[in-house]
């Protein structure tokens, strides 16, 4: 189990400027201090059976892998693109493709080594924007992967985090609160860094892995970035995560993130009937 940092603190006490909104790459600069170690997957291979019946096929070496796919996520031919893995837990893997041969995308797998179930995210970054959108757009699937017979819950949507109230400790100079309002809706606050007073109620999608593990998304509107985390929610309170977003200067940039939980609370909607 990691050791938790110590209890989250803001002693900047600068406020960002509430007109001058910061942009995906300024606010997402050492995001990944705290997160936790990479590790190697060379020589594995992987295919994993969406739930839609597109297959995903990947094989692991020299920091690379060597993919492709059939139906929704459909590639000509074998692709090559770097990869990203973290061991979250003895048996849970989380895997990024940050596509680099097919530029604005990044492809996300959660998957247990031991129920050989898994989850599929893709995020994509829109042509072009329109009103009342995020630019960043994201696509779920629950999955089975090669290595054995499937057992257990099949991931899916989950309301458990409604309600709930959590700080975010990803650096010394990044720590963020977040409130899950809804199955579609967070809000969100800078308490400590570059965006600090900058805040928002943006799209998100929650969905449970396995026992204390849930998969959470947030798309932006005000500026284009999407997110995708792993929340360790059980006796680690860590989070794993990964962005795609546009920079200020309109670059397309993957960035890795990570850091401690810290729960503050939560609150249970009643159930009010009408008078």
């Amino acid at each position: 189990m990691t050791t938790p940092a110590a209890a989250p603190t803001a002693t900047d006490l600068t406020a960002a400027d509430p007109n001058e909104w910061r942009s995906y790459d300024e606010f997402a600069a050492g995001i990944d201090t705290y997160r936790l170690p990479s590790t190697d997957l060379d020589g594995q291979t992987l295919a994993l059976v969406l739930d839609d019946g597109t297959e995903l096929r990947l094989a692991f070496e020299n920091g690379e892998v060597a993919w492709s796919a059939s139906g929704a996520i459909a590639t000509a031919g074998e692709l090559r693109d770097p990869y990203d893995a973290v061991r979250v837990r003895e048996d849970v893997v989380f895997l990024n493709l940050p596509v680099e041969t097919r530029e604005r995308e990044a492809i996300t797998i959660v998957y247990s080594e031991r129920t050989h179930r898994a989850l599929v995210t893709r995020s994509e970054i829109a042509e072009s924007e329109t009103e009342g959108e995020p630019r960043v757009g994201q696509t779920f699937w629950a999955a089975t992967t090669d290595r054995g017979t499937p057992t257990g819950e099949i991931p899916g949507p989950s309301r458990d985090l409604i309600g709930r109230r959590n700080l975010y400790r990803y650096s010394p100079e990044h720590l963020y609160e977040h409130v899950y309002i809804s199955s579609e809706r967070y809000a969100w606050q800078c308490v400590q860094g570059v965006q600090r007073g900058h805040g928002d109620m943006d799209l998100s999608t929650v969905w449970k892995f396995a026992d204390g593990l849930y998969l959470f998304c947030f798309r932006e509107f005000r500026i284009a970035v999407a997110s995708v985390w792993l929340h360790d929610l059980g006796t680690q309170l860590m989070t794993t995560g990964i962005f795609l977003g546009i920079t200020g200067d309109g670059r397309a940039e993957h960035s890795r993130a990570g850091g401690h939980v810290y729960p503050l609370g939560s609150v249970a909607y009643p159930d009010v009937q009408p008078v």
